[in-house]
This record gives C-alpha cells, structure tokens and sequence, in this order.
C-alpha cells in the first residue's frame, strides 16, 4: 500500500479537494465510485471533510461557498501543491505574475493554506504542513494518483511555477507539447496544452486523476450513478484513462495501469 509518512517536499502536489453545490450527495457519490469514508466535519471548519481510503486521508469535500454578494466558484476539484512557507510562497506567486485569490489562512492546528491562480488562469492551492501533510495515500486504487496542468500558455506556466515554487517543467522523448513538472529529480505531475477534447473555450486549468482498478467499469459505474463521460477511455503510455464528470459537475480522470490488479 503507498502509504505517505514523511512531509511532501515543496511543490509537490499533497492534497485534492472538492468544492460542491450538495456536499453530502458529494460524500456519498465518492464513497460508492471509490470506497471513500467521509462525514460532515466540524462548523468551525466549515464542515469540511476529509475522507479516507484505507483509514487514510486521501481527499476533501466541502460545501460550495464564496465572499457575500459574490457568484459562487464553481464545482470543481482543487490541487494544492507543498510549501515549507505559506507566506513566502504567496510573496513569490504574486512576484512571479500569479493572483492570490485567498490570502494566507491558518486551518486550525493542521495547516496553513492559500488558493492563487496562475498568468494563465488556472487556479491551485498552498499548502503548508502542520499536523497534516496532506494525502496519506497515493498511487492506490481509490487514490490520488496524478495531477495535470492544462494551460493555455505553456511557455508562460512554466516559467511561473519555477519561479513561484520551483516546479521545474521537463520534455518527454516522444511526447510533443506535454511536459513533465519536477521536483529535484523526481517527476510530481504533468503539463500540457488544453486537451482538445474538453469543450471550446475551456480556461487553464489542473486536472486531477484518480487510480482505479479498471478504467471502463469504473466509467460505467460512474455513468449509473449519475455522471458524464467527457473523454471515453483510451489506451495512452501510462495505461488507460479517461475523462469525466460528477453528477454535479466537477471534472476527473480516472487512470488504470497494466499491473492494476
């Protein structure tokens, strides 16, 4: 089982949450496609939930909600990517070009976080490890496997992430326009242009994947329970994925490998 026990190094991708218009018909969706346990949290925390795999943390759900007489954000999942300083990353995000859309918030004993976007638009999360490092489990059916920047301006993105929080973009030998996003040596997520197969117009944005055991009757399922398909499965390098939507709205992919059981 990958477990994670040590602190995530800055930059990396720790942690995924979901933001969505009913949370408990969130709560249950996830729990039936992936196995997830999760409640309602505390009122202090806005109700928020981290839901386990495994009895491990591996996302969060919470409600939808925004500044008074504001629309509302819309569902969608976010990706928040590990810093040693809070303050220090959202001083070199918005030095590097970035918009901090909320400011530096302390989450209780467990953390510290910000939510900025990037030049190009595409929003993320900081986060800055107290008593919770983020994802316990990774690379797992049921888990966080991957997460992808989709962007309208590669060039652009890349040099923000670097400068911001050091995520070095790297080529792929036989992959043109992807790149991977790097971290000392280790690859901790991928980049590319906007995927043409999402809808005309689609801003920049990071996509999440989740590992499963087979992507096709994870789809069905998924279909059955209320969601949409966005991109069928398809075999690529990795294995075979696909692209979809939660009944109410939010947009993954789910991903299986050849050695998935």
């Amino acid at each position: 089982m990958p477990v994670v026990t040590a602190p995530y190094k800055p930059g990396t991708p720790c942690w995924v949450d979901l933001m969505a218009s009913d949370q408990q018909a969130a709560l249950d969706f996830y729990r039936d496609l992936f196995g997830w346990q999760g409640e309602v949290g505390p009122p202090e925390f806005g109700g928020y939930a981290v839901c386990s795999l495994n009895g491990k943390p591996v996302a969060g759900i919470m409600a939808r909600s925004g500044p008074e007489g504001q629309p509302l954000p819309p569902v969608s999942w976010t990706t928040y990517l590990a810093t040693d300083d809070a303050d220090a990353a959202g001083q070199a995000i918005a030095g590097a070009g970035g918009t901090i859309v909320y400011p530096v918030m302390d989450v209780g004993d467990t953390g510290r976080m910000l939510i900025a976007a990037d030049p190009t638009g595409a929003l993320f999360g900081v986060w800055q490890k107290l008593e919770f490092i983020g994802a316990g489990i990774v690379n797992e059916p049921g888990a966080l496997v991957w997460n992808e920047l989709n962007t309208t301006d590669t060039a652009a993105a890349g040099r923000f992430y670097q400068q911001a929080l050091g995520l070095r973009p790297g080529t792929i030998q036989g992959m043109d326009g992807f790149f991977s996003l790097n971290v000392g040596d280790h690859t901790v997520g991928g980049m590319q242009p906007v995927a043409e197969y999402l809808a005309p117009g689609t801003p920049s944005h990071w996509m999440t994947y989740f590992s499963v055991d087979d992507t096709d009757s994870t789809v069905d399922a998924l279909v059955k329970a209320g969601g949409s398909v966005v991109q069928p499965p398809f075999d690529m390098q990795a294995g075979r994925m696909a692209v979809v939507c939660d009944p109410q709205g939010a947009v993954f992919a789910v991903t299986s490998t050849p050695d998935s059981p």
